[in-house]
């Protein structure tokens, strides 16, 4: 089916051009969605007519998705999960959880304007996309690990936690608990020296 397109869509063209796309796709998306019409003589008309004031609704909407994506720019979400040692998921992290996140933090955003190819179903940071607008988009990094520490870690490290990484990681916290333990209360060493001193004038 050729349909006029009433605004940019990605992957098919620019607002007033003429596509030809598979039926089902134009009848239970592009039509019902508003974002083209049938290419028939009658609708080539009803489309130059309407060109200047479909140009201006397009410039606001695109304008209004600017400001949000300036909110959302560097944006960084935590999303805590279940995980094997290898770092498999117990489950996955959809366009819906993302979404979600991307709301708990602020900004409210579509499931559907969430670019996920496929389910994401390992620990580590993945930048997503997120397309506000059919010429506005904008990258938010998902972090998805097995606890808000781990999470921290992972984004001073710039990626997911490898073993040999976590093992290191409970070294060193195990070796600062174990100095923390040995070092003497600031009391103590007062009194230590207070003996000392009370030794030393004898």
């Amino acid at each position: 089916m050729e349909v006029i397109l009433l605004e940019r869509i990605e992957s098919l063209g620019q607002m007033g051009e003429v596509v030809k796309v598979k039926s089902g796709f134009a009848r239970n998306f592009l039509l019902p969605q508003n974002k083209a019409l049938r290419a028939t003589d009658a609708n080539r008309k009803v489309f130059d007519e309407r060109r200047v004031q479909l140009e201006a609704e397009n410039l606001t909407r695109k304008a209004e998705a600017e400001k949000v994506a300036a909110k959302l720019d560097g944006l960084a979400v935590v999303l805590v999960r279940a995980a094997s040692e290898s770092g498999q998921l117990y489950g996955s992290v959809t366009a819906n959880d993302v979404a979600q996140a991307i709301s708990v933090a602020g900004v409210s955003v579509a499931r559907a304007q969430v670019r996920l190819d496929k389910a994401l179903k390992q620990l580590g940071l993945e930048p997503i996309r997120v397309q506000l607008h059919p010429e506005v988009s904008v990258t938010v990094t998902v972090n998805i690990a097995r606890s808000v520490e781990e999470a921290e870690t992972q984004s001073k490290l710039g990626r997911a936690l490898d073993r040999e990484t976590m093992e290191d990681e409970y070294d060193r916290a195990a070796a600062a608990d174990e100095a923390g333990s040995r070092a003497p209360e600031p009391e103590a060493e007062a009194e230590t020296a207070a003996v000392e001193d009370e030794k030393a004038d004898a």
